[in-house]
């Protein structure tokens, strides 16, 4: 079992800042926003395409699949009472020349195995497709 473990500290009223390992992440704490820092939603879509991201630097060597890029896009549907996520839209986009069958099998792999994309999709539908970038 692995455990991971963060720390946040207030900094003012306009921000506040995050610490794991030796990595730092102001976040947007401010009730008016701001827009050098990711807000909670922002961080926690973040979260998700990481997840996605290393899913992929993971599954790709064991499925000997050949990509030259990758790249995530994520939209959260908010609703307003009571405040919570309704929906994750995402799309990867993977720059390869794999057969469509190879590209839906790095996608259902990367959803799999996916720590935060399992976690969050306990919670919340996500929907989305991996595709080939044009």
């Amino acid at each position: 079992m692995t455990d991971y473990r963060v720390s946040a500290r207030r900094i003012d009223s306009h921000g506040s800042l995050a610490v794991a390992k030796e990595a730092e992440i102001v976040l947007d704490t401010d009730l008016a926003g701001r827009s050098d820092a990711m807000n909670p939603v922002e961080l926690l879509l973040s979260a998700l395409a990481a997840c996605m991201l290393k899913g992929i630097e993971r599954v790709t060597p064991l499925l000997q699949f050949q990509l030259q890029g990758a790249e995530v896009y994520l939209e959260g549907i908010r609703q307003d009472v009571p405040p919570k996520l309704t929906l994750i839209r995402y799309r990867i986009e993977v720059d390869s020349d794999e057969t469509d069958a190879r590209l839906d099998l790095l996608h259902r792999n990367v959803l799999k195995y996916g720590t935060i994309s399992n976690t969050l999709s306990a919670a919340v539908p996500l929907e989305g497709s991996l595709i080939r970038k044009v």
